[in-house]
């Protein structure tokens, strides 16, 4: 087993979680290989793996997050110009939370700011679209191809996105 194999199995898709768990209920007297005994692993398994997970992604990044205020982001996005701002945007947008709650305050502020409409959309396509929680846990059920190839659908997609509002000239 390759170190790759071993830390997407062990480490992001927690099998020693799984067989752990199938030991406790199999000591318990429950069937694991039936279907009551089977789901209630599934479950166990799932629910534990799933909030460790999102647990610790939330904690990476927020703080990665907190290298990056709103301010900060601003003054990174003003430096650059078409279809370049675009990209670093959607880019940034990677490091926010899973959700676009996060996301509209700090649009509306890039708004404000005057940044481009294009580039503030890249942004607001990207944030909940491609962020680091949902990388580790494609990466952690479907493997790592399945994840980059999402990343990179979904940066792409935000690109094109605010490069079309950009041209479409939306401002007003």
């Amino acid at each position: 087993m390759g170190v790759w194999q071993f830390f997407q199995d062990q480490i992001l898709g927690m099998q020693w979680l799984h067989e752990w768990i199938g030991n406790v209920l199999s000591l318990l007297g429950l069937d694991i290989n039936g279907r009551l005994g089977g789901s209630v692993q599934f479950f166990l398994y799932d629910v534990i793996k799933i909030t460790v997970l999102l647990c610790f992604l939330i904690f990476v990044i927020s703080y990665i997050q907190s290298y990056f205020p709103p301010e900060r982001s601003k003054k990174i996005l003003g430096r650059f110009h078409g279809i370049g701002a675009n990209v670093v945007s959607a880019l940034l947008g990677t490091v926010t939370p899973f959700c676009s709650c996060s996301s509209i305050p700090l649009f509306i502020g890039f708004t404000s700011a005057g940044l481009p409409l294009g580039v503030t959309f890249s942004f607001l396509i990207s944030s909940p679209m491609v962020d680091l929680g949902s990388l580790v846990l494609l990466m952690s059920i479907f493997g790592a191809k399945v994840a980059v190839i999402y990343v990179l659908v979904g940066l792409v997609i935000a690109v094109v996105g605010g490069t079309i509002i950009e041209k479409l000239h939306m401002e007003q």
